[in-house]
């Protein structure tokens, strides 16, 4: 800081200084804006608690409310930000520990997520090993409860006190909140980092000619942005998966409407969360130049199909015309590419018309421009009705973290990356994608791509282009409603976090599955080893021995049948190569965390069908 500030202070500027590092500015800021929010959301939980006559949670919102100003307080006159992170950090464990053991007497959503609020602020506040400390403490008490409540070895003579929905609502959402915020706030501030850093480094290239140490500087800032990126995305999917595991099973569980609409809520918002997630490790992966695209066969009419079928529904949910429309030319060809990428891509492109059409009509056209017998060139185009761009805007729409205005992310929402991940996808295969709207008429995007010709021959003939508000062909397997008897699979789940365990337990108890568990990889080859089993779901990270090693175990034994066990890979982890990896060892799938039920319902049927 440049100069103390007085007693009065309340603007977060004077307590910043030029001289502090970007990070260090972000870390305040974070603070600064946390509190506020702490703030608010205590004071809006202080008030529903009160109103319920909860007297000890009325008792510790009011005690909290009080700390929290104070801390604000500190923060804008002496601040010193390492020591009131470690003061915040005690009072949520105090709170927590309070909740669990006197209040609640329970382990809730709102337990997980104050648990995962620790988790993330620690570690971005004070570091790996004070972040590993407070994980330690807050987890460890969440553990040793669910362990006392399991064996029944807990007892008080306090009665435990009950939340309203408007509480839990209250809770998650500032929860919620403060996750999306810090995942972006501390994501920008690491590229500004990066970016400074470069800036330095060029700088000192020109005036002490340091070339080498500059490059060598800025590459490994991009390796620790990648294991940085890698590290958090996997701590936040992992608690992810259980929020949205959870929430997914309660609603198989035939809630009430209004139970129902709440888990609806919770569902959407977790999702929108680990979409922010996903994109920017997409982004991030494409940036550090470690994207490698595929070529393998694929059928252009399924693909589009696939791509649309979902959206079709969304759009329609929307109250939109939805047309698709596929050049019956591709119907009996086969190409070479990378369908993974060009789902990518259309999916973003699509996505976003629905999301900036608020009435009318979304169209899909697959045309081929020209086809020269082994190559085709395809034109792909997106147009919809939608609120339009400005055309002093249009190249700023491409830019990551960047919408058309302050207004429009306000309204639509999202983190100004799916356009981004489209067009330097585009970019690295040398196509360029063109734009043309306008405002309140609607925007049209284009692009074309030349793809290899398979001189294979289609079988059967696949169904020509759709017609407009065409249905998709069938509707994703739902689990429970398959012709497969899956009460009769003997299933091992690898897994050694307690609540993934509980989460995959009664998700398999849905479909008549009672599972064995191992709690690490070990174990998992010595059930193996002395008993029988139609599939394997295995996490990778596991204590003793891990995922891989333990697959690549299995697949060794000398019985055949046991060599061959079915292995679908259950992980969330967000590492460039894990795909490779996962086959590599001999596993047969792979699943990400948070998993869609349906979606390993469907690579469970697939998998123990294929091995009878």
């Amino acid at each position: 800081m440049n100069t103390q500030p007085s007693f009065f202070n309340v603007s977060l500027s004077k307590i910043q200084s030029k001289n502090d590092s970007i990070l260090d500015n972000a870390r305040i800021q974070l603070l600064y804006y946390g509190l506020l929010l702490g703030i608010a959301s205590m004071l809006a939980v202080w008030a529903s608690v009160a109103s319920q006559n909860l007297s000890m949670l009325t008792l510790t919102a009011g005690l909290l409310f009080a700390a929290i100003i104070g801390l604000f307080k500190a923060l804008t006159w002496k601040p010193y930000w390492r020591a009131i992170a470690h003061v915040l950090l005690i009072i949520a464990t105090f709170v927590n520990m309070f909740d669990m053991y006197f209040a609640l007497q329970t382990v809730d959503v709102l337990t997980y997520g104050i648990n995962i609020l620790v988790v993330l602020f620690s570690f971005y506040m004070l570091g790996q090993k004070t972040g590993f400390i407070y994980t330690g403490i807050n987890v460890g008490l969440m553990l040793l409860f669910m362990l006392l409540q399991y064996t029944n070895s807990y007892t008080i003579d306090i009665k435990p006190e009950k939340l309203d929905q408007s509480t839990y609502i209250i809770g998650m959402v500032a929860m919620l909140v403060l996750l999306v915020f810090m995942l972006n706030h501390f994501y920008e501030a690491f590229e500004n980092s990066i970016k400074q850093l470069k800036e330095k480094s060029d700088e000192e290239f020109a005036l002490n000619q340091k070339y080498e140490v500059a490059i060598d500087r800025a590459e490994k800032s991009m390796e620790a942005k990648s294991e940085f990126l890698s590290t958090m995305s996997h701590e936040i999917r992992t608690p992810l998966n259980a929020v949205i595991g959870m929430s997914n099973l309660l609603i198989m569980g035939g809630p009430r409407p209004d139970q129902k609409e709440n888990l609806e809520v919770l569902k959407f918002s977790a999702n929108n969360l680990l979409s922010i997630v996903n994109d920017v490790l997409d982004f991030n992966k494409i940036e550090s130049g470690k994207l490698v695209f595929e070529n393998t066969r694929f059928n252009l009419v399924d693909l589009m199909l696939n791509i649309c079928g979902g959206q079709m529904i969304s759009a329609q949910d929307k109250g939109l015309e939805f047309s698709l429309e596929v050049d019956p030319k591709f119907s009996k060809k086969v190409l070479f590419g990378d369908p993974t990428r060009i789902t990518q891509i259309i999916f973003n492109l699509v996505s976003n018309a629905i999301k900036f059409t608020p009435r009318g009509n979304i169209w899909v056209r697959v045309a081929c421009l020209e086809d020269r017998h082994n190559v085709v060139t395809v034109n792909f185009s997106v147009r919809d009705t939608g609120i339009g761009i400005a055309k002093e805007n249009l190249d700023v729409i491409f830019e990551p973290f960047t919408q058309e205005s302050v207004s429009t992310t306000r309204q639509y929402g999202g983190t100004g990356l799916g356009l981004a991940i489209v067009k330097r996808l585009l970019e690295m295969q040398g196509v360029k994608i063109k734009v043309a709207s306008q405002l309140s008429v609607g925007s049209e995007f284009s692009f074309n791509m030349e793809f290899p010709v398979s001189t294979e021959t289609v079988v059967q003939p696949l169904p020509a282009a759709p017609v407009a508000n065409q249905q998709p062909d069938q509707a994703p397997v739902q689990p429970g409603s398959g012709p497969e008897n899956l009460g009769t699979l003997r299933v091992l789940v690898a897994e050694d976090n307690p609540v993934n365990v509980m989460l995959m337990k009664k998700l398999l108890s849905k479909w008549s599955i009672t599972p064995s568990i191992a709690e690490n990889g070990e174990r998992a080859v010595e059930l193996v080893q002395y008993g029988n089993f139609d599939i394997i779901l295995m996490d990778l990270q596991m204590p003793v021995m891990n995922g891989f090693d333990a697959t690549m175990h299995i697949r060794r034994m000398p019985d055949p049948k046991k060599a061959g066990i079915p292995i679908i890979a259950l992980t969330a982890s967000a590492l460039f190569d894990i795909k490779e990896k996962v086959y590599e060892s001999g596993m047969n799938d792979y699943v990400s965390k948070p998993f869609k039920p349906a979606e390993l319902f469907e690579k469970i049927t697939q998998l123990t069908s294929q091995s009878v």
